[in-house]
């Protein structure tokens, strides 16, 4: 059988030996130490605007966190974009709260602003003003933050923006995680770049940032014992996966110009295809990483299913995946309140995640070439 060809595998770099190796030499193998701190100060490096950054466990771990700090608590209402991972909405059930879905527009595939505003005139109607609005920029496309912020500053409500996919990916030439009172950064091992699993919260001023590490070490009080006076969390990131993520930024722009290159490949593998459309910017404001190129494929001109390729690829050992499945279909949020027309869930029907590594080999992108030809082929 062919060698497994993956949808997004861990690139290593050859740096992250280096400070992965210091850890250990130093004996640094702990939620603390220099390589901590040191990711802390690339990443604040890199964003570059009023960012203080924190890094913790995971991605979901920051939003927790940041509900946290917002206020949000038992029986409060978040709104929360739909169309994502699961870790977006998660959170907002840890700290007792009710996600309220927000459906998504079909030109970035993420919140609509106007679902958003109907949304917050319907919640406080009904006499419930939302606590916090969790934004995502899905598959790294940014979202329309300027319309989207409009409307959370027109309410007064703050901001979570998930950032999770979206390193790397800048809207009207400002980087993604620098737009929400707090953002969330993911270092999964799918990720533009990997701490093998971890994330960070992007916060706007130093006070938020160690308010953040002190939630996320238990919260322990400043005393020689251990006292508590809140409740708090084993959320912060080692020294060794943050030696890793010293290595990561070291490739980053490498990474997302591989993940770019991989996108114009698959506009020019299916430009002439009917019913195959490519996910790609709106225009000169977006700029995504192209953490995952995505398709959607209208079986009425194909004469295929997203489901049918993606059985095709897997037959020759080619990973893909369906986009995400919203979060207002999922049986767990079954109750929950949504609001939109469905938008999401056609782009979940018709759509299909493609290898989109930045590590992926010439022999890899020929054999997806050669396999999505033959399967196309055939009708």
């Amino acid at each position: 059988m062919n060698s497994k060809i993956w949808l997004s595998s861990p690139h290593m770099g050859g740096s992250e030996e280096k400070y992965v190796e210091e850890a250990f030499e130093t004996n640094w193998i702990a939620p603390l130490g220099p390589n901590v701190s040191g990711f802390e100060n690339d990443l604040e490096k890199y964003f570059n605007k009023n960012s203080n950054v924190a890094c913790l466990s995971s991605g979901t771990a920051a939003i927790h966190l940041a509900l946290i700090q917002l206020g949000v608590g038992y029986g409060d209402e978040v709104l929360c974009q739909s169309f994502t991972f699961c870790g977006s909405a998660n959170p907002i059930a840890y700290v007792g709260a009710n996600p309220i879905f927000v459906d998504s527009e079909f030109e970035t595939w993420n919140m609509c602003p106007k679902h958003l505003e109907k949304a917050l005139k319907d919640r406080i109607k009904k006499g419930k003003k939302p606590k916090a609005i969790i934004i995502v920029h899905l598959y790294g496309m940014p979202a329309k933050m300027d319309d989207l912020l409009e409307i959370a500053n027109k309410y007064k409500i703050p901001v979570i923006e998930d950032a999770a996919e979206a390193l790397g990916s800048t809207y009207k030439g400002r980087k993604c995680g620098t737009f929400g009172d707090f953002s969330i950064l993911s270092f999964n091992g799918n990720k533009i770049i990997t701490t093998s699993g971890g994330g960070a919260m992007v916060c706007r001023s130093e006070e938020d940032k160690q308010k953040t590490i002190f939630y996320a070490t238990q919260a322990r009080d400043k005393a020689p014992y251990y006292e508590h006076t809140q409740i708090g969390y084993n959320y912060r990131m080692s020294n060794i996966s943050a030696g890793i993520g010293r290595g990561q930024m070291e490739v980053l722009d490498k990474h997302i110009d591989l993940r770019r290159k991989m996108n114009a490949f698959y506009l020019d593998l299916f430009k002439e295809i009917e019913g195959i459309t490519v996910m790609k910017e709106l225009n000169e404001d977006y700029h995504s990483n192209f953490w995952l190129s995505c398709i959607l494929i209208e079986k009425e001109k194909t004469g295929f299913t997203a489901e049918m390729l993606r059985l095709a690829l897997e037959k020759e050992n080619i990973e893909s995946r369906p986009l995400w499945k919203p979060m207002h279909l999922q049986p767990v949020f079954k109750d929950c309140a949504y609001y939109g027309n469905r938008e999401s869930e056609n782009l979940f029907k018709k759509g299909l995640c493609l290898p989109s590594g930045s590590n992926l080999s010439v022999s890899d992108i020929d054999r997806i070439s050669k396999t999505i030809k033959k399967f196309i082929s055939r009708f």
